[in-house]
């Protein structure tokens, strides 16, 4: 069932040892408090990653909830998750802007993607998982991710470092700080309280020394400026729906998509992305909540599909499930959608507010550096973390030949030119190069060398079926 709760423990918080299942709920009381900790979890980066993919926040949270809800019914209450904004992403829409994109457009081709995961996910659902990790195999699915975060570097070090360099490097080390030496619950939301830090340290530089003259992104030059400029929250509404794209006002809003094939193509990678994404997280839920969730692994992964599609059609920021939430889960022992059904509502109530909107968007350009130093640099480690996990083995010339390829192609920006209107590049010309050539290598490797790529679902002792 997607809805209706058992209450357990009295409402009361779970004894030493035990926790609440997905079909189950504490005290409504109880259950609102959880929720807001989910919505604090997933905050700073849901609303990071709409700014640098210049989309509206606003409506990048509001979007989330309702692809929230959608993901929890479609896979009826048993894989309890919040669908924050994705940062696989990110580096299709900066290729998408370098191409003289524009917001449009980099929805547009999300919006292509996320039917593409849809359908990835409704065969996986028939076909099994087999099938996905016979295509995609764990070095090449490291690879992609690998290749999509560090292709961004050069989006730090020549549109956000340069803002403020001395307010980004601040922001990072406090960013790496709290990631590092706070515990629990805080640690987790280290971004967020580094996002708070950059604000203060940014007003308190403008109160010390005054306007700075540097690249200003909103101006798109060099310019001098306050580094907090709230212009825009003084004027913005308590209620309200996020406003309409204006290009000639450059105001970024809700909108509908437009499609270009080289820029879908520029999108697509962050498909495989996801898939590891979202495999990864049913996994650890399942673990987790000792059940089997493989019988909804496609559902789940259709479900996100369906989430993007929906925040896209309108404007809105990719979605995925968020590591985040996975940790409040752990620490709480609390697994219950009804947690993740108020998450959704408070997230849409936030994005009713404008003031959150405009208070969002005045981040200055400073502290999305510092917090983008660590945020790409993440991405790129999820990929080796996935080579780890999988027990990746690189002396064999088959894992290592072409997805090196594939990797250097993307973070160097190479690009193979077809015509004078087709471009293959970045993070597009990488991602075929690395799922291409290492099947093809494999196809002409001697038999020694073609290790078994799939990976074998093993029944644990104990495990419950869903």
């Amino acid at each position: 069932m997607a809805l209706g709760w058992k209450v357990v423990y009295d409402g009361k918080t779970p004894p030493p040892g035990k926790a609440v299942a997905p079909d189950e709920r504490l005290s409504w009381g109880r259950t609102v408090g959880l929720g807001a900790q989910h919505v604090v979890a997933m905050f700073g980066a849901t609303f990071v990653f709409p700014l640098i993919m210049g989309l509206n926040p606003q409506l990048a949270i509001l979007m989330s909830g309702i692809a929230t809800i959608c993901f929890l019914l479609i896979v009826q209450g048993k894989v309890p998750s919040y669908l924050g904004t994705s940062a696989s992403f990110v580096g299709g829409a900066a290729a998408i802007y370098a191409q003289k994109g524009d917001p449009a457009d980099v929805t547009g081709a999300v919006l292509v993607a996320g039917v593409v995961l849809a359908l990835v996910g409704v065969l996986i659902h028939f076909a099994g998982t087999r099938v996905l990790h016979a295509v995609l195999p764990p070095v090449v699915t490291g690879a992609v991710v690998m290749l999509i975060g560090f292709n961004l570097a050069p989006v730090v070090a020549t549109v956000y470092w340069p803002q403020d360099q001395w307010v980004a490097l601040l922001t990072m080390t406090v960013v790496i700080l709290m990631a590092v030496g706070l515990r629990g619950f805080f640690g987790r939301i280290a971004i967020f309280l580094g996002l708070i830090f950059g604000y203060v340290i940014s007003f308190a530089f403008d109160k010390v020394f005054g306007q700075i003259t540097a690249y200003d992104s909103g101006a798109g030059k060099v310019t001098t400026h306050w580094r907090v400029n709230w212009d825009s929250l003084r004027s913005a509404d308590w209620v309200g729906f996020p406003p309409h794209s204006d290009v000639a006002q450059h105001v970024v809003g809700w909108h509908l998509p437009t499609f270009h094939l080289a820029f879908i193509l520029l999108m697509l990678p962050a498909v495989i992305a996801l898939v590891a994404e979202n495999t990864g997280h049913v996994k650890a839920v399942a673990e987790m909540t000792n059940r089997n969730l493989d019988p909804v692994m496609g559902r789940a992964i259709a479900a996100d599909g369906f989430g993007t599609v929906v925040a896209s059609v309108v404007g809105g920021s990719p979605t995925t499930t968020y590591a985040e939430n996975i940790g409040v889960m752990a620490a709480t022992r609390v697994y219950s959608t009804a947690a993740y059904y108020v998450a959704a509502a408070v997230a849409i109530l936030f994005g009713l507010c404008p003031k959150f909107g405009a208070l969002v968007s005045a981040t200055p350009g400073g502290v999305l550096g510092g917090i983008t130093v660590v945020l790409y640099g993440m991405i790129g480690l999820l990929g080796a973390k996935i080579w780890k996990e999988n027990a990746v083995d690189f002396a064999n010339p088959v894992n290592l030949v072409p997805v090196a390829a594939g990797i250097v192609i993307a973070i160097g920006n190479t690009s193979l030119t077809f015509s004078s209107n087709f471009t293959l590049g970045g993070i597009a010309l990488g991602t075929i190069v690395a799922v291409v050539a290492y099947h093809l290598a494999r196809a002409v490797a001697p038999p020694n060398l073609r290790e078994d790529v799939t990976l074998v679902v093993v029944d644990r002792p104990g495990v419950q079926d869903v």
